[in-house]
Formats: structure tokens, C-alpha cells, sequence
């Protein structure tokens, strides 16, 4: 860019292109130093995650170790030079143009296009046009007009070059004189400089606060602090092709749903704390630690399947559905069109049946699950329900029933509890059902489950947080539970997983355990 084709533009529009080149290298610079402090940072989840007319060669990239390793240190340094190249306004065509490529190369790779775009945490896109796409415009208009001049040094670098080449006349003086129009140049040019220690102080301040987590780049990285002190693997069942861990997720704390009694805020605490990312870091640190499925509703398939595709996960979801006479097979085929790896008729949705005469509905329901070819569970708070389901010939693949013990302060007395009151009115008499006991006549259950030889998943183990998981997972294993499914927030995982190894282990060197594994 000639000095004189300056002129041309106001020293507003000059400013306005310069801020727009800092503002985009500050950014640059940014998501090339945060990568390069996150230890091991791979650009591979990205790379799988892709889905277009070039996943073939990105997942090859992906999937070969040094390949990966060779693109990594180039998205890594490159972002940082061309941040490095706009920041200070050196070689700033260049660095845009190289910038445009790296842009290009994250939008081919995980555009925004209908059907093939999973959303990214915290990568806005808006069909076809996303932050990337955005950004490799603002910086062609960087290359195409002269925004590396004002505040950069290229107006000092270039443009003393182009003085001398116009022929200015030459001094006789022995040392060279610099004018003040130069003294103005130079400190022009170098005003960007100061932004880079700025930058550094930021960037600390950042990553002290929080460690930098390079959410805005590739992939978000879950601590494996709490991962190393894992004790051991978690054993799995089989239940028919599917081979699932003892223990499992529940879908309750994810979804906002929270047993709370009288804390009526703690719902409103779950679903804050339970953001997306939130709950993908979750799901990722239960995969680590060995859990292979998550208990799910319908709804929930969504953000579970976005997970899965994000990150390749293989997580199996069992998901609770509740035919009714109106419809008796919706739920259960919107469940196999996500994606269901287990059907269970959900506990609410058994007892309510029972209660109200309706058991037509789940003999039904049992019967095109498993013509559907999944394996078929019935659900249950209640004991009684699963004695009338049995009087009804119903032969479920598996049961889902709750089990946790009644020795905890909000337990209210056995001559108070009546059968099928579990998610039904709640009194506000501590004495009576008031969302505390999911189990109510546990004794009666455990000794259900003796006669039968079909698979059985307990869950509400910890009757809503009021029992702790050493205490609880003993008491469901111990009597017959050949899975738990339990609600865990991210930091819970590791030791509910360490508990469940321990208490595995324990029960096999004592031979205590009052039913014969199943599964």
C-alpha cells in the first residue's frame, strides 16, 4: 500500500480497520496461547466430529498419532503468529491470508449446515454462517485494505522502503537525521506493542482464576485429577448382547429433577449448576471412570445425543417410557428413533397403571417392545405393582425397581405408608409421604426379587440424597440388585464409582450377598 493511496482514507476509517485487525489477532492469539497451556491439547475431537464431504480425511488425520500431532503444533503456532502478525501490524496481509486458511479449514470441517451441524459448545452458528465464516470475511476486508498501516508496523517497515524508493533526497550529513515527522511514525507504528504485555497480564490473571480452558477452540478437556484415583475397574453384567457396568447413570440430577422435600430452591440450584458443557464434562468423566449407560427420559435424548456425537461417545441410554390408553406405543417409538438401547416402562407409569385398572396397557406395551427387538423392563416404585404385573403374566426382561432402606430421620413410620403414594400428593406431615421414601416397604421387595430370575436395576438407592452411597450401594448389592442406577453431579462420579468397586469387592470376599447374580 503506497503512502499516498492513504490519503484517500480519514483517520476514523484508518482507526476503525486497525481496532478491527487487533480486536481479530487478540483473538487469534488468545485461542493459539490457551491451547498451548492446556497440557496435551489435541485437536482430535474436532477432527471426529467431523461430517461433511472431507470427514473422510480429517477423521484419518484424527486418527493417526503423528499426523495429529504435526496438525496440532501447526493449529497451535499458527494461530499464535497470525495473532502475533495482527496485534502489532507486521507482515499483516500475510498473517490475514494465513489466518483465512486456518478459518477455512475449522468451517470445511464442522460447518453449520442443516443435518450435519451438532453444535459445538459455545460455537455459535446461525445456518451456513458461523463465527468462523464471519470472521474470514472481516479479515479479507484486512488484506484488501490498509489496516496493517495505522498502528502497525508496517507503515515503519514498508514505508521507509518506499521512501528511499521514491527518491528522496539524500543529506550530506555524516549521521543520519531523523525528523519529527519520523519520530511521529515510529511511535505510531509501535503502539500496538504495549497491547501484547496487556495481553500476557490478561491471560495469566485468566488462567490463574480458572486454568485456561480453550472451550472457543476444538474440543472442552475434563480434569483427570479426581480420575486418577480411581481404585480399580468397574465390573460389568451382561443383559442379553449388551455388556453394562454395575453401576449407572441416572438422568434426575441432569435433568433438574431433585427429591428435595421442603428445600423447594435446590430444583432451581440443579439446572444451574447443570449446564450443557456441564453435563457433557459429566457424562465424560462417568465414561472415564467406567459407566457405560445413563437412564434417561424421552427428552433428555437430545443433549445426550449431541454428547454422543460431539465426542464419539459409545454411551448406552436405557430410556423410561409411559404408555397410557390414549397412547399406548408413542413414547416407546420416539425412544428406538433416537436411538434407545433399553426400554423400560417407566416406575410412575407401572404403579399408576396398577392402581387405576389399566394393566392392559402394559401387557401391551411389554409385548411390542420386545417385538420391536429391544429388551423390554418394567418399572416401579411399588412392590405391589410388580405382584399384580406377575398375576397378569407379564415377563419383563428386566425389572427397574426402587430399593434403599428406611432407617434415615425423613423416613416416615411403616404403619403410614400406603402402597402406590410414591409421586402422588405430598403431605406436610412429616408421618406421611412428603417426596422422602421411594421404597417403601423394602423388605417386601428384596424378598420379590429372590424368586425371580430376571435382571433387576435398583434405583433411588439413596432415597433422594438422604443415604450415603457407601451405606446405600452395600444394602442394594448385597440384596439382589444386579445394577445400580444412581443420579451423580461431576464431582460425585469418582468416588461413586470407587464405592462401587470397594463394595463389589468386599461383598465377593464375604459371600454375603442374598441373591444369585443374574446378569
Amino acid at each position: 500500500m503506497h503512502t499516498a493511496a492513504l490519503d484517500k482514507y480519514s483517520n476514523l476509517q484508518k482507526s476503525i480497520l486497525a481496532l478491527l485487525r487487533i480486536v481479530i489477532g487478540w483473538h487469534f492469539l488468545y485461542e493459539g496461547v490457551s491451547k498451548l497451556l492446556i497440557p496435551d491439547w489435541t485437536s482430535a475431537g474436532y477432527l471426529q466430529n467431523s461430517r461433511w464431504i472431507f470427514a473422510g480425511f480429517f477423521h484419518w488425520i484424527a486418527a493417526n498419532p503423528t499426523v495429529l500431532a504435526i496438525v496440532d503444533f501447526i493449529n497451535i503456532w499458527g494461530l499464535i503468529l497470525v495473532g502475533l502478525c495482527l496485534v502489532l501490524g507486521l507482515f499483516t496481509k500475510v498473517g490475514a491470508w494465513l489466518g483465512i486458511g486456518l478459518l477455512a479449514l475449522y468451517y470445511v470441517a464442522n460447518p453449520p449446515f442443516v443435518g450435519i451441524d451438532f453444535g459445538l459448545p459455545t460455537e455459535g452458528n446461525y445456518v451456513i454462517v458461523d463465527k468462523n465464516l464471519v470472521e474470514i470475511f472481516a479479515l479479507l476486508a484486512v488484506v484488501f485494505f490498509p489496516a496493517g498501516w495505522q498502528w502497525g508496523l508496517d507503515s515503519l517497515v514498508f514505508g521507509r522502503g518506499e521512501q528511499k524508493a521514491e527518491g528522496s533526497p539524500k543529506t550530506e550529513s555524516a549521521e543520519p537525521v531523523v525528523s519529527s515527522f519520523d519520530r511521529r511514525v515510529v511511535l505510531k507504528s509501535l503502539a500496538t506493542v504495549p497491547l501484547l504485555g496487556a495481553f500476557a497480564i490478561a491471560v495469566a490473571k485468566k488462567y490463574n482464576w480458572e486454568k485456561i480452558n480453550a472451550i472457543t477452540g476444538a474440543t472442552i478437556k475434563v480434569s483427570d485429577t479426581k480420575l486418577k484415583d480411581l481404585k480399580g475397574e468397574l465390573e460389568t453384567g451382561t443383559l442379553g448382547q449388551l455388556k453394562i457396568s454395575r453401576l449407572i447413570m441416572g438422568g434426575n440430577l441432569i435433568g433438574g429433577w431433585a427429591h428435595s422435600r421442603d428445600l423447594i430452591y435446590v430444583p432451581s440450584l440443579f439446572k444451574a449448576y447443570n449446564t450443557e458443557r456441564k453435563i457433557f464434562e459429566t457424562l465424560q468423566i462417568g465414561e472415564k471412570a467406567g459407566i457405560n449407560m445413563i437412564n434417561i427420559t424421552g427428552i433428555q435424548f437430545p443433549v445426550i445425543n449431541k454428547y454422543k456425537r460431539i465426542y464419539g461417545s459409545k454411551l448406552q441410554t436405557m430410556c423410561q417410557v409411559h404408555p397410557t390408553k390414549e397412547d399406548n406405543f408413542g413414547t416407546i417409538d420416539a425412544a428406538i428413533d433416537a436411538g434407545v438401547d433399553l426400554v423400560q416402562i417407566q416406575g410412575n407409569c407401572v404403579d399408576w397403571r396398577v392402581r387405576d385398572g389399566e394393566i392392559d396397557v402394559l401387557v401391551k406395551a411389554i409385548d411390542y417392545i420386545k417385538k420391536q427387538g429391544y429388551p423390554a423392563g418394567l418399572g416401579a416404585h411399588s412392590v405391589h405393582a410388580l405382584r399384580a404385573c406377575d398375576e397378569a403374566g407379564i415377563v419383563p426382561d428386566f425389572y427397574m425397581k426402587t430399593l434403599h432402606h428406611d432407617k434415615y430421620w425423613s423416613a416416615h413410620p411403616k404403619p403410614n405408608r400406603i402402597p402406590f403414594s410414591v409421586d402422588g400428593e405430598k403431605s406436610a406431615n412429616h408421618n406421611e409421604f412428603h417426596d422422602n421414601m421411594f421404597c417403601l416397604f423394602p423388605d417386601e421387595t428384596i424378598e420379590y426379587m429372590k424368586s425371580k430370575k430376571i435382571p433387576f436395576f435398583a434405583f433411588k438407592v439413596l432415597a433422594g440424597g438422604a443415604i450415603h452411597p457407601s451405606e446405600a450401594f452395600r444394602f442394594a448389592f448385597e440384596n439382589g440388585a444386579d445394577f445400580l442406577c444412581v443420579g451423580m453431579f461431576d464431582w460425585q462420579v469418582v468416588d461413586d464409582v470407587n464405592i462401587a468397586i470397594e463394595t463389589l469387592e468386599d461383598l465377593e470376599k464375604q459371600g454375603s450377598r442374598q441373591r444369585p447374580w443374574i446378569a
